[in-house]
């Protein structure tokens, strides 16, 4: 199994998301999320974002405003990756 650094877990959040770690990355990744508060924070607020965009069209084809139900999602997790950052329980 692979231990990685925090910065090392950064460049590798997509390739996981995505499923594209072959199994020792993959379990390297995952303990470190286990055992990393900050870098288990970070990979939950790329998890929400991913989901929140999710519903875009493809590219070129995006429209001139997000839709009220997207905005809210988007809007949403930035408050929660804000206060995470402060340590603000009560977010």
């Amino acid at each position: 199994m692979k231990r990685f650094s925090c910065s090392e877990l950064v460049e590798l959040v997509t390739a996981y998301l995505d499923r594209a770690l072959d199994e020792p990355s993959r379990l390297g990744f995952e303990q470190h999320v286990a055992h990393c508060d900050g870098c288990a924070r970070y990979v939950d607020q790329i998890r929400v974002t991913v989901a929140a965009l999710a519903d875009l069209p493809p590219a070129g084809r995006a429209p001139t405003a997000l839709s009220p139900a997207t905005r809210d999602r988007l809007l949403a997790a930035f408050r929660r990756s804000r206060s995470s950052r402060h340590g603000s329980a009560s977010a």
